[in-house]
């Protein structure tokens, strides 16, 4: 079978996951956007690789990245790539195309020339970024800015989804959390939704010391580390990890480690250097290979999300840090599912992310308790060897193709 398989984002499960696809014998094409500013898999083609696999860098606008535009400009960033990917489709006639992490004016010509070409096409969601929340979050803005435009253009967003979902021969998600907002929203029947959990590279992120290169490079090896790791915007909250950097800092042996880009890590590195937090680290995104040495450097791994997050996927990272074995101090609402699975298999603590104190009270509860954190690092590795490995998810995606 010929897959065409488009991440937007070009993200480590997505990666693998072609990987695992290609070995099973399908000829698979991963495609992905150049010039976005976020933590990637590895989009090349390594040794061990089935020959069938290759990578498509779909060039996008590197003005992209940077964000300070017009909406307007930003949409026809958004369209152009769509059309750039749809002709590569056109050209190549796969079989199936998976398209996920895409902005619905980017994933309308994706469909369209999928299903013009007689291709499955699978509508892949990861979240609802690109689907409701995208339209949601322009009718908010639009609406302030110019009244009665926002509410139209809004619909609009609905109704390009609507199509969208319209011609999928399944749409794949992330979490059963979505299908009642499918059905309701834009009146997908239960019967064509499958779900499938994001896994995180469990097979690349084994546990590993404290005490290792990595941490040594940056004297961490023999300090307690709060860690974050991934990206980070102001939507992040990123007041929270100055706060845990304020609480600590009569605490010698407590370091803040920050290992991310954006705007809300700009921000934190200048509130901390104007605090004069000396005990927090703000750090540029690392080699992938790296990754597996950064997490084991952190003694609990934070994660936050705010108040309004309209997001039901849980985040990459969060993955990740299950993977690497050490307990997670998460703040977010109680009823994401990451904060779901950190208290059903106790592999952290979890505090809302307008409760400050709460999350300082969590924090303390960790750093205080050795055997606290060492049997939810315990856990968190349990969940993830049961939860992860890369061929149970392939397997599923390849039944759904095969129907």
């Amino acid at each position: 079978m010929r897959i065409f398989f488009h991440d937007y984002a070009g993200q480590e499960f997505t990666t693998s996951l072609s990987r695992a696809l290609a070995a099973r014998g399908h000829e698979v094409v991963h495609a992905f956007a150049s010039s976005l500013n976020t933590p990637r898999g590895e989009l090349f083609t390594k040794q061990s690789d089935s020959p069938t696999l290759s990578f498509r860098e779909i060039l996008m606008d590197p003005d992209y990245a940077r964000r300070n535009f017009s909406f307007r400009r930003r949409r026809s960033m958004e369209v152009r790539y769509g059309r750039a990917v749809a002709k590569f489709i056109n050209g190549w006639k796969p079989d199936v195309v998976i398209s996920g992490n895409t902005p619905t004016e980017t994933q309308e010509p994706i469909s369209r020339a999928a299903t013009a070409g007689s291709a499955r096409f699978y509508y892949w969601v990861q979240d609802f970024y690109s689907q409701k929340f995208y339209s949601d979050a322009v009718d908010r803005i639009l609406s302030r800015k110019i009244p009665l435009v926002g509410g139209w253009v809004s619909a609009w967003y609905h109704h390009l989804n609507r199509r969208q979902f319209g011609r999928s021969s399944q749409i794949i998600t992330t979490n059963g959390d979505f299908s009642p907002i499918l059905s309701r929203d834009f009146g997908v029947e239960a019967s064509r939704i499958s779900v499938v959990p994001s896994c995180a590279l469990i097979e690349e992120i084994p546990c590993l010391p404290k005490d290792n290169d990595w941490s040594r490079r940056h004297a961490l090896h023999d300090k307690f580390v709060f860690l974050y790791s991934g990206a980070m915007e102001m939507k992040h909250n990123p007041a929270l990890l100055l706060e845990l950097a304020r609480h600590h800092a009569e605490i010698p042996e407590v370091r803040v480690v920050v290992v991310s880009e954006g705007d809300g890590a700009a921000w934190l590195r200048k509130e901390a250097a104007a605090a004069n937090l000396t005990n927090m680290l703000i750090i540029p995104y690392q080699p992938n290979g790296d990754l597996p040495s950064i997490l084991a450097s952190g003694d609990v791994l934070v994660d936050l999300l705010a108040k309004k997050a309209e997001n039901f996927s849980v985040p990459p990272k969060i993955l990740n840090y299950l993977c690497a074995g050490r307990p997670l101090l998460l703040a977010m609402p109680a009823d994401h599912p990451a904060a779901r699975i950190t208290r059903e298999h106790v592999t952290g603590l979890t505090a809302a992310p307008d409760a400050t104190d709460g999350f300082l009270a969590a924090a303390s509860a960790l750093q205080t308790s050795p055997a606290l954190c060492a049997h939810m690092a315990r856990n968190a590795r349990a969940y993830a060897e049961e939860t992860f490995p890369i061929e149970k998810a392939a397997a599923v995606f390849d039944k759904i193709l095969m129907q």
